[in-house]
């Protein structure tokens, strides 16, 4: 019997290109995992109604951890439109199935490292090490929406906020809601999952980035916590900025930050600029972390028109299953990997378009495999 049940989602367009590759380097390292397929994803939407199906919902609760490809996911009525016709007019609402997953988990951390690996060609700079912790199942992305607005919810925001009243001029058609929901657990497990990684691995530094001069409660809600937990860790220095002063200095200044923690959507924008500072999506991996559960995903998309190609970079990938590594406590076999890959972009032989290269995405993967006993 293997040591680990491993869920395998490869999900939508390019993503099973990439898994394919993290397989090659998961088989080399010598992970003694059992792969379980599971069917998430665009064609199960259309074919179903449901992206991510039951059965995918059990076989996630049977494994120990789950590694994730790609997925695809489209604005409301464009995805009602793809349903089959016999499911059409039916009900059926599209949502993301890897928000959902979190949700479902509890995976309430999302942590998603950027280090510039040295001399790789798409670097903004070598040098920059910035680790973004994203709270992942509230926010913006809670999925408390509204429209049209309920006529008595809008009597209900009158009452309670008198500023609702500047919205008069709108039909109850021509608005929409959607909540941003922050809870003191919340904040209290992202922030606390900062500051232990930033212990841990010995940082100076915890940036917590919110807007609490303009969003007053939410993010007035998150800094008042941030507060009280940075007393636990008096050696650390805690950072407090504006979400947009951080977008601005981060290209500016990339390496005045080290730890950086925010709420869903705000981590959702920083976390793609971080990516890009220091390779672009085709390097950037990403750990949705609970206490009994994780999920480890690459941060580009399904990419669909490279699907059968084999063109896309499977870093990220593979940089994913050496996050899985480390959660699994296979830290050896986790280094193997972050310094093979290392040595691969450092030789500049092997790299896919991205990274200025011509290699297919399993050349790649074959090219990272070889130099795990290196």
């Amino acid at each position: 019997m293997a040591k680990y049940k491993i869920a395998w989602l490869p999900g939508d367009g390019i993503g099973a290109e990439v898994m394919e590759a993290a397989r090659i380097v998961l088989d080399e390292v010598g992970l003694d995992a059992e792969y379980i397929p599971g069917d998430i994803g665009w064609e199960f939407w259309k074919s179903e109604g449901n992206p991510m199906p039951d059965r995918t919902i059990e076989l996630l609760r049977s494994t120990d951890c789950c590694l994730f490809g790609a997925i695809t996911s489209k604005p409301k009525e464009e995805a009602a439109k793809e349903l089959d016709p016999s499911l059409q007019g039916k009900g059926f609402v599209y949502s993301s199935p890897i928000v959902g997953m979190r949700q479902l988990l509890n995976m309430h951390t999302n942590m998603r490292p950027c280090k510039a690996f040295p001399t790789n060609p798409a670097n903004f700079r070598d040098g920059i090490d910035i680790t973004v912790f994203r709270e992942n199942t509230e926010g913006l992305y809670a999925g408390v929406e509204f429209h049209p607005l309920p006529e008595n919810l809008r009597n209900s925001l009158k009452e309670h906020n008198p500023k609702m009243a500047k919205f008069d001029f709108a039909a109850n058609d021509e608005i929409a809601v959607s909540l941003r929901i922050i809870t003191k657990r919340g904040a209290t497990n992202i922030i606390t999952s900062a500051f232990e990684y930033a212990r841990k691995m010995g940082k100076k530094k915890v940036t917590v980035a919110e807007k609490p001069n303009v969003i007053r409660e939410t993010s007035g809600l998150f800094l008042r916590t941030a507060r009280e937990i940075h007393k636990n860790y008096p050696e650390i220095e805690m950072e407090e900025n504006n979400i947009d002063a951080i977008a601005m200095w981060l290209v500016k200044n990339p390496e005045d930050y080290e730890v950086i923690v925010t709420s869903n959507l705000f981590g959702d924008i920083l976390s793609d600029i971080t990516g890009m500072l220091t390779g672009g999506m085709g390097t950037s991996a990403a750990a949705n972390i609970g206490d009994d559960y994780a999920v480890f995903e690459p941060t580009h998309g399904s990419a669909p028109k490279y699907i059968g190609m084999y063109k896309v970079n499977p870093i990220a990938q593979i940089m994913s299953a050496k996050l899985m590594l480390d959660w699994l406590g296979e830290t050896e076999k986790a280094d193997k990997i972050y310094n093979a890959i290392a040595k691969v972009i450092v030789e500049k032989k092997v790299l896919t378009y991205d990274m200025g290269g011509t290699a297919s995405t399993l050349e790649v993967a074959k090219e990272i495999a070889s130099k795990l006993g290196q």
